[in-house]
């Protein structure tokens, strides 16, 4: 009797451990998931993303912010790219996005290149994470193993995009706040902050920072004044430079503009403002090697939200729709 029930017990035992290892492996995500099922996509992705960066340097910023604001809703899963329908919304209309985010375009080309060679394989979610590390590299960032296996949602929020996704008038608490949601640390949210190394944002979002604010140097917020009006009007998309240091530099001149409080941003700002945050910024802004090497893991945290893997989702063929 004694040796059955060790039997039984040893079976059930064997089964939990192939249970555990069987989700373990299905949820692991692995900078070689592609290199035997389709070993052309990451070089498609990468060569696709310097001619879009070439063509138009702001292209980067925009690709690595499509990301991020993917990774906010739902986790990586590729939803931010989903079009509405007739029977469904998508993240593309939330007050954060709308007439916002860009390179759509750049992600459905490569996304036809790749379904050319390697139909139903390559998950836009993968697509977005690795044209993120390939804008930075591209604009003088140091590169990282993107972790791939990623699957695609079959549904979007909108809901969530409007209210997960910080904005520009955000605190230094509602910072750390929407980080910490998303399961990262005030150290991830100051360090993902340097990606306003590169790219610009219209003048409807810094408009009151630079004519209201107190902590920003006058001469900057003065010659901000000259291409944004103080009232809403045409000048409203009009653009101005994240980081007026080194624009189109993927480096650590943000943090440069913070010390010396010309963050475009209110958010940008509250970083650098006698808080908690300021002796994070002082080493990123003599230490470039520090902040990237930091950058690098905390997109690599970043891109570990929330993954659909396994049987989890589905590969779109088009990642404006769903199967």
């Amino acid at each position: 009797m004694a040796s059955v029930i060790f039997f039984v017990k040893s079976i059930v035992f064997c089964m939990a451990l192939v249970f555990c290892w069987s989700a373990l492996t299905e949820a692991a995500l692995s900078p070689t998931f592609y290199d035997t099922k389709c070993p052309q996509a990451l070089k498609i992705i990468k060569t696709t993303i310097a001619q879009a960066v070439a063509n138009e340097s702001r292209m980067g910023a925009s690709l690595l912010r499509l990301f991020f604001h993917d990774c906010f809703v739902q986790g990586c899963d590729g939803s931010v790219l989903l079009d509405d329908t007739a029977n469904f919304t998508g993240e593309k209309g939330a007050g954060p996005n709308f007439n916002s985010l860009r390179g759509f375009e750049v992600i459905d080309t490569i996304k036809l290149q790749i379904e050319s060679v390697c139909s139903g394989v390559v998950s836009c979610a993968d697509i977005l994470a690795t044209a993120a590390r390939d804008s930075v590299v591209q604009l003088g960032g140091l590169t990282w193993d993107v972790l791939l296996g990623r699957r695609d949602a079959r549904t979007a929020s909108i809901t969530a995009a409007n209210r997960n996704l910080p904005g520009p008038t955000s605190s230094l608490s509602n910072l750390k706040s929407a980080f910490k949601a998303q399961g990262m640390n005030a150290t991830d949210m100051v360090t993902l902050s340097g990606a306003h190394t590169i790219g610009n944002a219209r003048c409807l979002f810094y408009r009151s920072r630079i004519y209201s604010e107190t902590n920003i140097d006058q001469t900057f917020a003065a010659s901000l004044q000259a291409n944004c009006s103080s009232n809403s009007g045409p000048t409203d998309n009009n653009l101005g430079f994240l980081d007026v240091t080194t624009p189109t530099l993927f480096d650590n001149g943000y943090y440069q503009d913070l010390i010396n409080f010309k963050g475009l941003f209110h958010s940008d700002q509250a970083l650098f403002n006698n808080g908690t945050a300021d002796a994070q910024v002082t080493t990123y802004s003599s230490d470039q090697i520090a902040f990237f090497n930091d950058f690098a893991a905390a997109m690599i945290k970043l891109g570990n939200i929330k993954p659909l893997t396994g049987k989890k989702g589905e590969i779109r063929k088009n990642c404006r729709s769903v199967n």
